[in-house]
């Protein structure tokens, strides 16, 4: 049986590590320290990191890592100096031992190298796409962006989503600036304050909570628009003009 645990590290991200009680894999490994404690207290060992993007916080620990476990595998992009298996869009990580196959996507945005990794219901999707938000575009632009975010929305609504970052309740702040209306996200951000209260995390989150409460995803509908739009200055008739409208706005609240 597969397992799916985060593992704190720095202030506010996950080291998102899936073991079947015996051999483990690490999305996104930032920080090496509390990756091998927790390995070392449950008697796990590590064969594999995935890496989303190059940034210091998911691919911090590699190094330490590779020190820690000669053989160690790292896919990612070959913009990460310390991954050993490059992997692409469309390609797919096969790890029998526990078993689980991933594909790989291609989700440029946040960086020109971002991807994610679908696989066994589950997405592991960096800062591509937070709960109730998204990544700011660091080296993308929106159409870029909204066509990542388009990848994620065309998945099974029953996809758990599991970013890299607790920033569930911050988003769902701005959210309701855009949709104050939106009976889901009210509902959604009581449970949330309650989990957080018990020192939780929000995280997973279904797709199709994300497709009711996430303005990034839904830059179709009406009130998203209209929202946009206002901001803007201006009518507002395409989806990533939306889009970009609300990355802009999100920017500065």
């Amino acid at each position: 049986m597969l397992t799916v645990i985060p593992i704190p590290a720095f202030e506010d991200n996950y080291i998102w590590l899936l073991h079947n009680g015996r051999e483990a894999i690490a999305v996104d490994a930032g920080d090496a320290e509390p990756l091998l404690d927790y390995l070392a207290s449950r008697d796990l060992r590590l064969i594999a990191v995935l890496d989303t993007h190059h940034h210091g916080d998911h691919t911090g620990g590699n190094a330490d890592l590779l020190q820690h476990i000669p053989g160690l595998a790292i896919y990612g992009d070959r913009r990460i100096d310390t991954v050993n298996h490059l992997v692409g869009a469309g390609e797919n990580i096969e790890i029998p031992v526990l078993p689980l196959s991933l594909e790989v996507l291609s989700v440029p945005g946040h960086t020109a190298d971002h991807l994610a990794y679908y696989g066994a219901n589950r997405l592991f999707c960096g800062d591509a796409l937070f709960t109730c938000g998204c990544g700011k575009l660091f080296e993308g632009a929106p159409p870029q962006a909204y066509a990542s975010l388009q990848k994620f929305a065309a998945l099974p609504d029953g996809t758990l989503v599991y970013p890299a970052h607790e920033y569930t309740l911050e988003n769902i702040r701005f959210a309701k600036l855009v949709e104050p209306e939106n009976a889901a996200l009210r509902e959604r951000e009581i449970r949330d304050l309650e989990t957080r209260e018990r020192n939780l995390p929000t995280l997973p989150a279904s797709l199709a909570l994300e497709k009711q409460t996430n303005p990034f995803l839904r830059c179709h509908e009406p009130a998203v628009i209209e929202a946009a739009s206002r901001f803007a200055g201006r009518r507002l008739d395409d989806p990533v003009s939306v889009f970009a409208a609300l990355r802009e706005w999100r920017n500065t609240f």
